[in-house]
């Protein structure tokens, strides 16, 4: 049977709002069968399901993906598809929170959330700081909107140094160790690849001054976890606030919760309302350019991982 290029799976499961995203690009929403050439995955947590999936149908030619980050999908990225994602998608309520988490530790919103008592005066400012962001995708471009009016001189590093809008200056990973100690707040916006997992371990958070905060908004492993518990109460870094952990969701009892210096959030930089109107923007994008219509928007390079 014949593709037919109108029409587009979403599975495992639709919700209204991307449906009519589907056709309002010109679409049309079918259950997954042998003339459907565009599938829409909505499941992050099961990758094993989408490559049963693809396995078991070869006559499709795209795959549109949940999340900015892919790395639950590594394995299957070098399949004979056309992979996009959501990255950038979600750029402006996730960068909100990494601004938000910065202000709140440069003000110690955790102690005197807690206080009983008026305590000493104390406040770090963003206002021209040193910002040191690695990754250089939608949110770090988001990120760089955001700050400039603090006029915070932002240092980015990134896997190629291509210039960005807003920044100082944009380094390469291998110059990172040499950004750490002149930064006031480090901001984690990267993929989690192979070169970026457990980037932040006990050695990178030493090179960090003792006044220096750390906020991760990217994949909880891009932290050793463990490390960064024992600097925060050794007085490594000032503290931290982190969106996603590893584990993740961080389990009761676990150690982390008891570091004062710590903010945690459950990863709600991005909410499922947030969430579902964006992606829903972004599958009205790639339908229209799956049917020729328009550029693809956010297309997924295998070698680099995202």
């Amino acid at each position: 049977m014949a593709v037919n290029p109108r029409l587009v799976a979403i599975e495992p499961k639709s919700i209204p709002l991307y449906d009519t995203a589907v056709k309002l690009a010109g679409g049309t929403v079918a259950p997954l069968a042998p003339e459907v050439g565009g599938l829409i995955w909505v499941d992050y947590k099961n990758p094993e399901a989408l490559a049963s999936v693809l396995a078991n149908n070869p006559q499709l030619t795209w795959v549109q993906l949940p999340w900015a980050g892919v790395d639950a999908f590594a394995k299957m990225l070098r399949l004979p598809f056309r992979f996009t994602s959501a990255k950038g998608s979600y750029r402006e309520p996730v960068a909100e929170h990494a601004l938000m988490l910065c202000m709140a530790l440069g003000r110690k919103l955790p102690d005197r959330v807690r206080a009983k008592t008026w305590g000493d005066k104390f406040a770090v400012s963003l206002y021209d700081s040193n910002v040191v962001i690695v990754g250089g995708g939608g949110i770090t471009e988001e990120l760089l909107l955001q700050l400039a009016p603090f006029r915070a001189k932002v240092t980015v590093v990134r896997n190629r140094a291509l210039p960005l809008a807003g920044a100082h200056q944009v380094l390469t990973l291998d110059a990172l160790d040499g950004a750490l100690p002149k930064a006031d707040f480090v901001i984690l916006a990267c993929a989690l690849t192979e070169e970026t997992r457990g980037l932040f371990n006990a050695r990178r958070l030493g090179l960090m001054r003792p006044e220096s905060y750390l906020v991760n908004v990217a994949r909880g492993p891009v932290v050793d976890t463990d490390a960064l518990c024992d600097a925060l109460k050794a007085g490594t870094i000032a503290g931290a606030g982190i969106d996603v952990t590893d584990p993740e969701p961080l389990p009761d009892g676990h150690r982390a919760w008891s570091v004062e210096n710590l903010i945690i959030t459950p990863h709600t930089a991005d909410t499922p309302r947030q969430v579902q109107h964006f992606f829903a923007i972004r599958i009205e994008a790639n339908v229209a350019a799956y049917l020729g219509n328009a550029e693809w928007v956010g297309v997924v390079d295998p070698d680099l991982g995202y």
